[in-house]
């Protein structure tokens, strides 16, 4: 309160003032912020642009959702093709080498050439990897000599056995790699391995079989157990039971045996080589009960009386 009786009155701006400033700030932001953009030189044409990005963007998006992408890519390719073709660089010979197992029109097929098929369109990366997608290729080299020759070379993986798991027989390369299944007669001669992992340990066994050519011919299979040692089925129907360690030892001893005493001609159906210091033999059901009635004969037979020696 002052001397005349009035209370103090807040010290704040005027209404018509505030708004004074308001107005003098939003004067300065559209001169500083929204006249240079009316002054921009657009091109002409960016809004046609514009728009068609809109759409391009609609397009993938409904291809994307609609998991079109591969049909759209494929009749892209054989547009790009005819176009091509009509421009004189259709692929008019193809030079191959290195199919022994597969067919010409297998290889072709699996590099994604056609009678349509353009030099031009044709991507030789992508197609060597297609090439090498397949199991029989181990290795593929795609060149292109323009106007219209493409060459091709590929290396086949050679096939090592037959590999029989869970019902199933498949043929193998010496790396394991499973090239197809097992149907027909094709590869009939084929040696056979059976169970888990024999497909990787193949290769190492075969080639030491391979040292003992009697035990090799007469191999029907070779069956892996527990993924560490190894089990011969011949075929004469023997079992030949290997040591998860020497096995070229036991392997020598088996072949002596059997030149020396005829061992695998007998009427036997396992020989166990697990232990190295013993050789453990079964004989088969026929044999076995032969034994067991001569041996009861022996035991029946009278002893002969002192006199009488």
């Amino acid at each position: 309160m002052d001397l005349q009786g009035r209370f103090a009155q807040p010290l704040t701006r005027p209404d018509w003032l505030e708004a004074s400033g308001r107005a003098r700030r939003f004067k300065r932001f559209v001169r500083r912020r929204v006249v240079p953009l009316l002054d921009l030189d657009i091109p002409r044409g960016a809004g046609s642009i514009a728009a068609a990005m809109v759409v391009a963007a609609s397009i993938g998006y409904g291809i994307a959702a609609g998991h079109h992408g591969p049909e759209i890519a494929a009749e892209l390719h054989r547009a790009c093709d005819r176009v091509s073709d009509s421009a004189g660089f259709r692929v008019t010979s193809v030079a191959l080498s290195g199919e022994h197992q597969l067919t010409r029109n297998q290889v072709l097929a699996a590099a994604g050439v056609g009678d349509e098929s353009s030099l031009l369109c044709l991507d030789a990366a992508s197609a060597r990897r297609d090439l090498m997608s397949n199991p029989w290729i181990a290795d593929a080299t795609v060149l292109k000599l323009y106007p219209g020759r493409l060459h091709i070379s590929i290396t086949e993986r050679k096939p090592l056995a037959l590999w029989q798991k869970d019902g199933r027989v498949a043929v193998i390369s010496d790396d394991g790699t499973v090239l197809e299944d097992f149907t027909g007669n094709r590869f009939r001669k084929l040696p056979l391995v059976v169970g888990d992992g024999a497909a990787k340990q193949a290769r190492g066994f075969l080639a030491m079989l391979d040292r003992y050519p009697a035990i090799r011919s007469a191999m029907n299979a070779a069956v892996l157990v527990a993924d560490r040692r190894w089990n011969v089925r011949l075929d004469s129907g023997v079992d030949i039971k290997l040591p998860d360690s020497g096995v070229d030892r036991a392997l020598q001893t088996l072949i002596d045996l059997d030149r020396d005493k005829k061992l695998l001609s007998r009427d036997i159906t396992v020989v166990d080589l697990r232990l190295s210091d013993r050789v453990t033999v079964r004989l088969s059901d026929d044999a076995a009960a032969a034994r067991a009635e001569a041996m009861k004969n022996l035991l029946k037979k009278p002893k002969k009386k002192g006199n009488e020696a």
